[in-house]
């Protein structure tokens, strides 16, 4: 498997674990210590992995027959670091993620994710 290849099965991963709810996908996906930053509710979030997942979880699993919406706009890579712009959707909001990745004993993971929250 490519490094873009193995990339986007992490952004994958991500954006199902936030559409589903599902925890064990998101621990995979996200570095134990990711932090996610953004706007929300006209405050700064910052937010550790388990902060995360939690809301995540807290929120709930979309309709099992929903179809995730993940557009990855831009993916950048140099050696062992990597920089993906993706659109995707959750709870019926929309954002933009800027995911900063870095390969880990040969394993790409979102150390850092930027969000924002399109109104």
């Amino acid at each position: 498997m490519s490094d873009q290849q193995a990339i986007e099965a992490v952004v994958h991963l991500y954006v199902e674990g936030m559409t589903f709810a599902n925890e064990a996908a998101l621990r995979k996906a996200f570095h134990p210590q990711c932090a996610i930053i953004g706007h929300y509710k006209n405050a700064v979030e910052w937010l550790n992995r388990e902060e995360f997942i939690a809301a995540i979880v807290a929120e709930g699993s979309a309709p099992p027959t929903t179809q995730p919406h993940m557009d990855i706009q831009m993916l950048d890579v140099v050696g062992d670091a990597a920089s993906v712009k993706v659109s995707d959707d959750f709870a019926g909001m929309r954002f933009t993620d800027y995911l900063s990745m870095l390969r880990i004993e040969g394993r790409w993971m979102i150390v850092n994710k930027l969000y924002y929250l399109h109104t």
